[in-house]
């Protein structure tokens, strides 16, 4: 029944658009990848399972590297344990944690991912989040984004997958965002469009971690990574 779930969920999430991951850019639309199913996972965390009414594919063994897997690994970075950190050029997110260490993620980093640099705060977090393109989007391509006025609801089929983390600055939204995706080819690699994306199960286990006021640096391209 899961699998069964699973390809039809692929079917349909593959003929919506997939729409930037961040409300500040939208580049070319894209149908999500096929997945394997829960049977072909080379790592048990990576396996496919139910989430409040979705069902979450497994990840494909081949994407499942050494680098791309969650792990603990020592940290030198002066952040007090609790902080995300963020190295987009690295393509890795790390959550610090104490005695010189942090659990690292592998992210995919799109242009906005690049375009933010220094503190924030998560000021909100979100299971299964909706897209709403921006007022200027609609200006700028109504064609294009007028038929997502109204919002794209959470699911298989948005390109924020299933968690998002809102970062904020000074109380003012950054647009800048953490969250999972359906592509995940893309883990570990510099795209087009969105800002941080993980593996779903990865972006779950995150946002289990980590509270609304949890504070996030984003490293800059110049700065060293950790």
């Amino acid at each position: 029944m899961i699998v069964n779930n699973i390809h039809r969920a692929g079917l349909l999430a593959a003929t919506l658009l997939m729409l930037g991951g961040c409300s500040t850019v939208g580049d070319a639309p894209r149908a999500i990848l096929g997945y394997a199913a829960p049977g072909l996972v080379g790592d048990p965390r990576y396996a496919g399972f139910e989430d409040h009414g979705h069902v979450i594919p497994a990840i494909p063994a081949a994407y499942l590297t050494e680098e791309n897997v969650r792990q603990v690994v020592d940290f030198t970075g002066s952040e007090a344990p609790g902080t995300i950190v963020v190295d987009p050029a690295a393509h890795f997110l790390y959550l610090v944690e104490e005695n010189g260490k942090a659990l690292r993620y592998r992210v995919g980093v799109g242009k906005a991912g690049f375009a933010f640099a220094g503190n924030a705060t998560i000021a909100r977090k979100a299971e299964w989040p909706g897209w709403t393109p921006t007022a200027n989007m609609l200006r700028r391509e109504p064609d294009r984004f007028g038929p997502y006025a109204g919002g794209l609801e959470g699911g298989l089929g948005n390109p924020l997958g299933a968690r998002a983390l809102y970062l904020y600055r000074g109380g003012r939204d950054t647009y800048y965002r953490i969250h999972g995706t359906n592509e995940p080819a893309t883990i570990g690699r510099s795209v087009s469009s969105g800002c941080i994306r993980m593996f779903n199960q990865d972006v779950i286990d995150l946002e289990s971690r980590v509270p609304v006021g949890a504070q996030v640096v984003v490293r800059s391209a110049a700065s060293p990574s950790v």
